[in-house]
């Protein structure tokens, strides 16, 4: 609906914001969402279920069958996690010089087939190899799709389409107890192999195909000059034309002087922060293995005991009620909060902090339902990563290149963190008390609050100087500048390009 050229803002724009586009904004972004969302949606949702069907099979029988009585389990993912450092930040930077259309792709197929691999080892030194492979080939596909989406969507749009994107990968780790159970169930010990053995098998029968779609049917950035086959020349201009409007900028020479104003700015040292103490500070899913404790010999409540397809199923309920609760600030981010993401950082490392506190001070076995119901509502305050890269991508706009490297980089050293950390702080010989874990918890969350409190300061005192100057255009510094731009600008993307920022 418009009035008078400027779109007037309806309940429709706050369910799906395309419903009060015009209508040619309306079948580009169609098509950006059935191709790309859709795609990267698939493909995140694969990658998580390759990336933590480890977890699945070692509480399914690979324990035992591969003598991991100590902490091979954290070493495995420890080295899955190098893997994934060495090959974040290179792979992204690829993306700014060759299409995603081929890097992307060729990535899924790399993971596709070393997790099939992975059915046939025999020890967990073998299984170290096999993670690392899967960590490797795994490593671009987050930050670059986080950094396509900033390539496509402006912000009133991305927030809750990265949400959706990131939430791909939960629903993964969910499908994959119900994958584990099955596979337990129907399929161990047909043709001599284990129920977890055919979980990876399975994984890579699913993976391996859409890999190969991908390239086919993934696009080419809109900066990139060369149309992708599937949108016309008119939408191809326009989705040059709105990322324009909203100063996101193409490629550009990486110059010495580039080089050194990019690493003379304080987004490329604060920003990825930000990631880093979230993705660490986040609560390790403790409950399958608090379930399989009520197994041991002696057990800590006599006469309670749980099977193997309840340790894997009876978790689920914390991945679907994060789910539902991550999605609410997709849509309130993008919607009436107008593009902020910095409330939900707030509002995420309080109930964060909280349930750390809880899950540190409840006895394990004295309230076996009130520490249950503690587990299902323990991640409601997670959701605050994809809000995190979107703001990054908004903040970088004027630098594709900054932007990029910047995105990686929070995914990557999160991850070289996350290397180390567990081997100290969530020791699998330390569940299912994890006393460690939630002090550490508790800690990153406190230090997730101020980072974001300077980051916000940071961005203020900039905005105060440009101002000072009396520059007639700045390169994106909000999130709501941004915003503004687009709702000034109104689908009027045919006319004069030149902006005022504020």
């Amino acid at each position: 609906m418009e009035t008078d050229g400027v779109p007037v803002r309806t309940w429709k724009g706050y369910v799906w914001d395309t419903w009060e586009l015009p209508p040619d904004q309306r079948m580009l972004l169609f098509k950006v969402d059935a191709f790309v969302l859709t795609f990267a949606s698939i493909g995140y949702f694969l990658k998580y279920l390759d990336q933590t069907n480890v977890n699945n099979a070692f509480l399914s029988g690979m324990k035992e069958d591969l003598a991991m009585y100590g902490n091979e389990l954290v070493t495995s993912t420890s080295i899955w996690t190098v893997g994934y450092v060495i090959g974040q930040i290179p792979s992204n930077l690829l993306l700014t010089r060759v299409s995603p259309r081929y890097v992307i792709p060729a990535l899924e197929v790399g993971w596709g087939i070393a997790t099939i691999c992975t059915a046939s080892v025999a020890s967990y030194k073998s299984l170290y190899a096999l993670r690392f492979l899967v960590g490797l080939f795994e490593s671009g596909f987050y930050p670059g799709i986080h950094y396509l989406l900033g390539s496509w969507y402006t912000p009133r749009e991305i927030g809750k389409r990265a949400m959706i994107f990131w939430l791909a990968g939960t629903v993964g780790q969910l499908f994959s107890g119900f994958l584990q159970a099955a596979a337990y169930t129907n399929l161990d010990g047909v043709n001599g192999l284990s129920g977890w053995r055919w979980l990876f098998i399975i994984d890579s029968i699913i993976t391996l195909p859409l890999a190969i779609a991908g390239f086919f049917f993934f696009p080419n950035l809109p900066q990139g000059g060369k149309k992708t086959w599937w949108i016309t020349e008119k939408e191809h201009l326009l989705s040059v034309k709105r990322m324009e409007a909203v100063g996101r900028a193409g490629k550009q020479p990486l110059t010495k002087q580039k080089v050194k104003r990019i690493l003379l700015s304080w987004h490329t040292y604060v920003l990825p922060m930000i990631y880093i103490i979230w993705n660490n500070g986040g609560l390790q899913p403790a409950m399958g293995y608090w379930l399989k404790s009520f197994n041991a010999d002696p057990p800590p409540v006599p006469g309670t005991h749980f099977s193997v397809p309840e340790i894997n199923n009876l978790p689920i309920p914390t991945s679907a009620i994060f789910i539902g609760m991550a999605l609410i600030w997709g849509w309130l981010s993008d919607g009436l909060c107008r593009g902020a993401r910095w409330p939900f950082i707030y509002a995420g490392a309080v109930i964060s902090l909280i349930f750390s506190v809880l899950l540190l001070k409840m006895p394990l076995y004295t309230n076996i339902r009130g520490r249950m119901v503690v587990y299902w509502l323990s991640n409601i305050g997670n959701g605050a990563g994809p809000l995190i890269l979107s703001w990054i991508n908004e903040i970088c706009s004027d630098d594709t290149e900054k932007r990029a490297l910047l995105v990686a980089a929070g995914n990557d050293f999160a991850y070289v963190v996350q290397a180390v950390a567990p081997n100290f702080v969530w020791k699998t010989t330390d569940f299912p008390a994890a006393r460690k874990g939630y002090t550490w918890s508790i800690i990153l969350q406190i230090l997730l609050i101020l980072i974001t409190a300077l980051t916000q300061f940071l961005l203020w005192r900039d905005k105060r100087r440009a101002a000072r100057s009396e520059l007639t255009f700045l390169p994106a510094s909000t999130p709501e500048s941004d915003d503004d731009v687009l709702e000034n600008r109104a689908g009027d993307l045919e006319g004069d390009r030149k902006t005022s920022r504020s």
